[in-house]
């Protein structure tokens, strides 16, 4: 009665192409684990969780050019030492293209600024707004990349034990954290699933006649209906078969649960974290910087 992505999950999400060993070619990076040894793939997942979240905050405290090619020579480097390739990884920005693009435009047209390169009627165009509309989608391909190493370099199971020990301080306060760790880790995986599943009903809707492209706003709201009512209706089957393959393992949260792997933090752990926190202060020091442009 279990599927085989249940299986998969409650494996480490080893999903892998038997040729290659490389998991399965989607349009999306986040979610996907891609078993490989690395250095960053060794790492304790707490040390990668507290460098992502803190890369994270930082590409919202850097406010000029010099800071972002600090950024990206770092992201670089992370993403040459976990032996993923880079082609895989930018994967993950071929569904955010329409968004960044938006956020670019916006910035373009509607960003303030003193400098004017061009102006036709009431639409102007300035230096500032180009440079903000540039800051904002080096941004956002830094946020979906930085997030998508976490997940290609960790496999579900540290990514929850991780999550759990991060937040278990807040257990004094009855914050349920091997709960919400599981949650946050089974959301993250089906990503992946659920996109793959969208290309599958499309397709077969399209070889029924059904036209997705054409007509105005209100007629392709009304030709998402026959994909959204399959794909919800797939999406509670597998959260029904995955909750019926955790009670039959004897899945009953966090009670007297135990742990086979203890994790533990190692001279690698070290390095990294304390590399990491030179970084951040070299980020931070570049808002002292002259702008670039």
């Amino acid at each position: 009665i279990f599927r085989i992505y249940s299986v998969n999950f409650l494996s480490d999400n080893k999903i892998t192409n038997k040729s290659k060993g490389t998991v399965m070619n989607l349009n999306v990076a986040i979610g996907q684990f891609y078993p490989v040894e690395s250095k960053i793939h060794k790492l304790d997942p707490r040390s990668k969780l507290m460098g992502t979240l803190a890369f994270i905050i930082l590409l919202f405290i850097v406010n000029n050019l010099w800071g972002y090619v600090l950024a990206g020579a770092g992201l670089a480097l992370v993403i040459k030492l976990s032996n993923v390739p880079p082609k895989y990884m930018f994967k993950g920005l071929k569904g955010l293209m329409f968004i960044i693009a938006f956020t670019i435009i916006l910035n373009v047209f509607f960003s303030p600024g003193e400098t004017v390169i061009f102006s036709l009627g009431f639409i102007e165009i300035t230096k500032e707004g180009l440079l903000m509309a540039l800051k904002m989608g080096i941004r956002l391909i830094m946020l979906v990349v930085g997030s998508s190493i976490l997940t290609l370099t960790t496999s579900p199971i540290e990514l929850t034990d991780g999550i759990e020990r991060g937040l278990s301080p807040f257990k004094k306060i009855g914050l349920p954290a091997h709960e919400i760790a599981m949650m946050m880790t089974i959301a993250l995986r089906f990503i992946p699933n659920l996109m793959e599943e969208v290309d599958r009903i499309m397709k077969a809707q399209i070889a029924r006649g059904a036209d997705f492209d054409t007509g105005g706003i209100k007629e392709k709201a009304k030709s998402l209906i026959p994909l959204l009512v399959p794909l919800f209706v797939s999406a509670f089957h597998r959260a029904d078969d995955l909750a019926m393959a955790m009670e039959a393992r004897c899945y009953r949260g966090d009670v007297n649960r135990s742990k086979m792997k203890e994790m533990k933090y190692t001279a690698a752990d070290k390095v990294f974290l304390a590399s990491f926190f030179i970084f951040s202060v070299l980020l931070v020091l570049t808002r002292m910087l002259p702008p670039l442009f």
